[in-house]
């Protein structure tokens, strides 16, 4: 896993992996679903994670009956992660 250009499906391997629950869960659009999965099909690392990842959702499924979150609470997830993310980004910048 590079991080350093596109792989298969014209997608880079961080971004694969950035985006595996979604995919898992069926939540991404149907082009970003076929770029994840041709990605997976030539990718034997990213395909190794995706196994891992997929055997935790399926675990947790296991152990949690299958409950679903309120969409309300997806939504306060989402927009913290990205606030997280963007804090991380701004943090990380350092002007010389």
């Amino acid at each position: 896993m590079s991080g350093l250009g596109f792989g298969p499906g014209g997608i880079d391997c961080d971004d694969v992996l950035k985006d595996v629950f979604t995919y898992l869960d069926d939540e991404s659009d149907p082009q970003l679903r076929n770029r994840i999965r041709q990605h997976l099909d030539g990718c034997a690392p990213c395909l190794r994670q995706f196994g891992l990842e997929q055997d935790i959702q399926s675990l947790v499924a296991r152990c949690c009956g299958g409950d679903i979150a309120p969409q309300s609470l997806r939504t306060r997830i989402r927009v913290r992660l990205t606030e997280v993310t963007i804090e991380a980004a701004h943090s990380e910048y350092r002007p010389d």
